[in-house]
């Protein structure tokens, strides 16, 4: 049961570092994803830049071991997603450019929901 919430951990790993990458286009669709979409974001990039450790990857580490399985090396994106990218190992400076793309995809897509919000309160002030 341990091993299955840590790899319940895993999938919710997965997710979230999706959300991170590309959950701003939601932001298009809803703008109340404007209020949940940017911490996260802003956390992922931390992460990568910073060389952080997320407490999801601790998590999972902590229910592996109670599992009495051994852990592995590196962090989350070594372990699983980066294999599923590319065959190397991740870089330092591989975890910049990662958390460089998340910013930059990230600030495009809020330029475009920031354009259509101007747009749409300078419609509305017209047919006031």
């Amino acid at each position: 049961m341990i091993r299955l919430a840590a790899d319940a951990v895993v999938v919710l790993h997965v997710g979230f570092v999706v959300f991170v990458c590309i959950g701003g286009l939601l932001a298009l669709h809803r703008r109340w994803w404007l209020f949940i979409h940017p911490p996260a974001a802003v956390w992922g990039a931390l992460v990568e830049i910073g060389g952080l450790s997320c407490p999801l990857t601790r998590l999972e580490f902590a229910l592996r071991r109670a599992a009495g399985e051994a852990g592995y090396a590196g962090g989350f994106i070594d372990h699983y997603i980066w294999p599923l990218l590319y065959p190397d190992d991740l870089s330092r400076s591989d975890q910049l450019v990662l958390g460089a793309i998340v910013v930059v995809l990230n600030a495009a897509v809020y330029a475009v929901v920031w354009q259509r919000a101007r747009r749409n309160k300078t419609c509305a002030s017209v047919s006031d």
